[in-house]
């Protein structure tokens, strides 16, 4: 029975989560598989993997082939990397406390990496922030300069027209005069 380990696609439409299976080859992909290796999560970012480690180098050993993508999920987990290292260890090259530390600092490095660029998510995601803020305030500002301007333009309004009437009204009795003599 030829094994594969794949992605089973589970969550809602646009909404993809999937699991990381080790299935029969024949199976459909949603269907019936041995056993779940882990979770990817391709909606955040970075993307959330979740992996048995181990159970992935056992069904790598016993000769199950990944696809493309479980492929490139097990490389960034380090799957493929202890594969490697345990291969050697096989042959006599490591020992079994060589093939640890290298693996264990490989994880340090790639923890390092994730922690950066999550650093670097959130300096980013704070700045956007921060000129969104400013424009707002800018905005603000105009509308407040241009409101007080508006009152100013009302006041002067008002006084001009109560000039004009009673002018008018000064001009209007003096008429009434006029005529009446």
């Amino acid at each position: 029975m030829p094994v594969k380990i794949r992605l089973q696609r589970h969550g809602k439409k646009g909404k993809p989560f999937y699991w990381v299976v080790a299935a029969d080859s024949r199976a459909k992909r949603d269907g019936k598989f041995l056993e779940k290796l882990g979770t990817y999560n391709p909606n955040t970012n970075p993307a959330t993997i979740d992996l048995d480690i181990d159970g992935s180098v056992k069904w790598l050993q016993n000769g199950a082939q990944p696809t493309d993508t479980a492929r490139a999920i097990l490389s960034y987990k380090g799957v493929m990397l202890k594969k490697h290292l345990l291969v050697g260890l096989r042959k006599g090259a490591l020992t079994e406390e060589q093939v640890e530390e290298k693996f264990n600092a490989w994880l340090e490095e790639k923890e390092g990496k994730i922690s950066a660029k999550v650093s670097g998510l959130d300096e980013e995601k704070a700045k956007a922030k921060a000129e969104a803020l400013k424009a707002e305030k800018e905005v603000n500002e105009a509308r407040a300069k241009a409101a007080a301007e508006a009152e100013v333009v009302e006041e002067e309004a008002p006084a001009a027209e109560g000039e004009a009437t009673a002018e008018a009204e000064g001009e209007a009795p003096a008429a009434e005069e006029k005529a009446a003599e």
